[in-house]
């Protein structure tokens, strides 16, 4: 996130995405890089993103109990 203005709620943030990214690449079976095609490393944004909503929301009902 270099040059990024934005600010980080939660320290450390940046190596957990990054290891989730690659975790999920293998998943796929997906080789990560400048010669991947943009549809596979959408498809791993894609499932983080999934992953980090499911997260929340598993959070916020254990939360409301």
């Amino acid at each position: 996130m270099a040059g990024s203005r934005r600010k980080l709620l939660v320290p450390g943030v940046e190596e957990y995405l990054e290891s989730v990214k690659y975790e999920i690449a293998q998943e796929f079976g997906i080789n990560l890089g400048a010669q991947t095609v943009s549809r596979s490393n959408g498809s791993v944004g894609g499932e983080i993103t999934k992953r980090l909503v499911a997260q929340a929301q598993s959070d916020l009902t254990n939360q409301n109990r």
